[in-house]
C-alpha cells in the first residue's frame, strides 16, 4: 500500500517592524523557505500578514494604508520568494493584504504549488475589531475597517502527487476560534488545514482578562480541538514577538488528526517547526467517531446557520 505522507513546516516569523523595509522581511522569508527546505518539507507554511507589519493597529489612511496591500500576486516585491521555492520544489501557505483590479480589500491567503501555481486563494471571513478606534484605548484593532468580509467561502482543494493529493483548506487568525469554519472543511473532507496568524499577547478588546499566556493557550486549544473534531491535521503559524510596542503571541505547531501536538515552536522569533504529515491518519476519525454521513443531524442544527446573535430564553415567572 503506498503511505500518504507529506513533510510540512511551520515558518514562525518573529516581529516585522513598521520601519522594516520589504527587502529586509523578504529576506528573513527566504531563510525560513530554505531551512525548511533543507530539512525536507515540501510545504511551508508562512503566517498571517507574513509580508508586512500588523498594521491594523493603526488609523492609517491613503498611501499610508495602501502601502500594505499587495495589487497582484506574485508581484516584483514578492517575486524571489515564488522564485525560490519553485527552484527548491517547496510550495508554501502566505498571508497578505489583498487589494483586487476593482479596490476591493481583503485579508488573504494563498496556498502555491511546487511549481509555483497559485492552487487556491481564501479570504478571512471572521474579522475581529472594530470600524472605528476605540476612545482611549492603548491598542486598536481596526480590520472591519481596512478589510471587506471574505467572499470565497471555505474551500477545499485537492493537491496534486507532490502532497500526496491532501485535501487541503485554508483559514486565517481569528477563523481557528470559530468552529463553524473546520466543520465547512471538514464536510468536504479535509486533511490539511493551514491557518497563519497574528494574534495580540494581551487582550485586544481592552481590559486585563487576557494575558500571553492565555491567549497562547486558546491558540493551541482552537488548534487541538477542532483538528479533532473534524479528523484532520491543522498547521498554525504566527508572527509573534514584540512588534512596534505591541505583543505577539507564538506557540506555532504541527496538530495530528487525533489533536495532538506533534511539534511545536519555542521562541518568539523567526523558527521553523517540521513534522511528518501522514494522511491516512485521519481515516480513523473520518470513518468512525466522526463519520458525517452516519452521524450528523444536520435538521437539529438550523439556528447556526439562521441566527447570527444570542437569543436567550424567556425568564419564567414561578411565583
Amino acid at each position: 500500500m503506498l503511505t500518504r505522507v507529506l513533510r510540512a513546516a511551520a515558518a514562525q516569523m518573529g516581529p516585522t517592524q513598521r520601519a522594516d523595509a520589504r527587502a529586509h522581511t523578504l529576506d528573513r522569508m527566504l531563510r525560513l523557505l530554505e531551512e525548511a527546505a533543507a530539512r525536507g518539507a515540501r510545504l511551508v507554511v508562512f503566517p498571517e500578514l507574513a509580508f508586512t507589519t500588523f498594521f491594523p493597529r493603526w488609523l492609517l489612511e491613503g498611501d499610508g494604508l495602501d502601502q500594505y496591500f499587495e495589487r497582484g500576486m506574485p508581484n516584483p516585491a514578492v517575486q524571489a520568494l515564488f522564485d525560490r521555492a519553485c527552484e527548491l520544489r517547496v510550495g508554501f501557505y502566505v498571508g497578505y493584504a489583498e487589494l483586487t483590479p476593482d479596490g476591493r480589500r481583503y485579508n488573504c491567503a494563498i496556498l502555491v504549488g511546487d511549481s509555483g501555481e497559485i492552487m487556491g486563494r481564501y479570504r478571512k471571513v471572521h474579522l475581529p475589531g472594530s470600524v472605528e478606534p476605540r476612545p482611549g484605548a492603548r491598542y486598536q484593532q481596526l480590520e472591519k475597517r481596512y478589510f471587506e468580509y471574505g467572499d470565497l467561502g471555505f474551500p477545499a482543494f485537492r493537491a496534486g502527487s507532490a502532497w500526496s493529493h491532501a485535501i487541503m483548506g485554508m483559514m486565517i487568525c481569528n477563523d481557528r476560534r470559530w468552529p463553524e469554519a473546520w466543520r465547512v472543511l471538514g464536510l468536504q473532507g479535509v486533511e490539511l488545514v493551514c491557518i497563519g496568524y497574528n494574534s495580540a499577547a494581551y487582550d485586544p478588546n481592552g481590559g486585563a482578562t487576557e494575558d500571553a499566556a492565555l491567549r497562547t493557550f486558546h491558540s493551541t486549544l482552537v488548534a487541538q480541538a477542532n483538528a479533532y473534531m473534524n479528523a484532520t491535521w491543522a498547521i498554525a503559524v504566527a508572527k509573534a514577538g514584540e512588534e512596534d510596542g505591541s505583543g505577539l503571541i507564538g506557540g506555532s505547531c504541527i496538530v495530528d488528526p487525533n489533536g495532538r501536538i506533534v511539534a511545536q515552536a519555542k521562541t518568539l522569533a523567526d523558527e521553523v517547526v517540521v513534522a511528518d504529515i501522514d494522511l491516512d491518519l485521519c481515516r480513523q476519525g473520518k470513518d468512525k467517531m466522526f463519520n458525517f454521513a452516519a452521524h450528523r443531524r444536520p435538521e437539529q442544527y438550523r439556528m447556526i446557520t439562521e441566527r447570527a446573535g444570542v437569543v436567550e430564553p424567556a425568564v419564567l415567572d414561578m411565583d
